[in-house]
């Protein structure tokens, strides 16, 4: 989906599960209300899939405004601290955007979904609480700078980005972080997802146009885009559908396993031979040669 401004990303999936007819609809990673662009949303089956696209990296576009600091680090917070930013180039934000990326230690933003002690952090900022979260790891990719602006006569700067960035990365933290690097305070002002892993963009539809033509990806081609493919035999896929293991898939990823027809049977993880368990044949029989070889076990069974 490409989610609209204004919208929290359960009133997607509850407009989409009243479109669909079913209430079995999940999606893989919020949005902020503020925020638009892609929203992965999976339906029925498919909602099995969305704890895979969880954790993987994510494509933004994005604006910050250097000068003012906000409570929520974005622009639906109140206005704390105001710095002039008159003083930055191009060369110093290029070296402040160097420290933002790669590895990188991160304290997420106040107002974010993060549990402290069986709470959210929002909801204990928004009640007044002081909120302290600790720092962690996260990975910038690439951190790309398109264009600078200068309004209200140079006092504040505003900055268009792209980032792609590992999941639990918040853009508004590194809003924040850019702006106190240089001295003047941040924000985000304005945000689009514009990739979830190997799904992007071009590929999402408007809730209008989903209300017109009720358009999907395929549950075989999402997991095809989202993982490597392994063609089974129809044999194969038969003991996968029965939770046994089959003859290792030779990847150190999950693989999505699929049957002489094209559907998706399962998610398979090689793992080391277990002597007994439940399993192919030929697998059975390579569990002989000892624990240094691998099978492939059945994660998760679709078919």
């Amino acid at each position: 989906m490409d989610k609209p401004a204004g919208w929290t990303s359960h009133d997607v999936v509850g407009r989409i599960r009243k479109l669909a007819g079913t209430r079995k609809v999940g999606h893989a990673g919020t949005l902020d209300p503020a925020a638009t662009g892609v929203l992965v949303v999976g339906i029925n089956r498919a909602t099995r899939l969305l704890t895979h696209i969880v954790g993987v990296d994510k494509t933004y576009t994005a604006t910050v405004r250097l000068g003012e600091s906000t409570t929520t680090d974005d622009a639906e917070g109140e206005v704390t601290a105001t710095r002039f930013a008159n003083a930055v180039t191009q060369e110093s934000l290029r070296e402040a955007v160097v420290r933002l990326t790669g590895q990188i230690m991160q304290v997420p933003s106040t107002v974010s979904a993060i549990k402290v002690d069986g709470r959210r952090a929002y909801d204990r900022a928004r009640a007044g609480e002081e909120v302290e979260l600790e720092a962690r790891p996260v990975t910038v990719h690439q951190f790309i700078v398109h264009d600078l602006r200068r309004i209200e006569g140079g006092r504040l700067v505003d900055v268009d980005i792209e980032v792609t960035v590992s999941s639990g990365t918040y853009v508004r933290a590194l809003a924040r972080d850019l702006g106190e690097i240089l001295d003047t305070g941040g924000h985000l002002t304005v945000l689009r997802r514009t990739a979830v892993g190997p799904y992007r963009e071009d590929q999402c539809l408007s809730l209008e146009q989903l209300a017109e033509d009720f358009g999907y990806i395929g549950l075989a081609e999402a997991a095809a885009q989202l993982f490597p493919s392994r063609q089974v035999t129809a044999e194969e896929a038969e003991h996968l559908r029965h939770g046994r293991r089959i003859t290792a898939s030779g990847s150190a990823e999950l693989t999505a396993a699929f049957a002489p027809d094209g559907e998706l049977v399962a998610l398979l993880k090689d793992i080391p031979a277990k002597p007994g368990a439940s399993s192919s044949p030929d697998a059975a029989e390579a569990a002989v040669a000892g624990p240094s070889v691998l099978q492939a076990k059945p994660e998760l069974v679709f078919g």
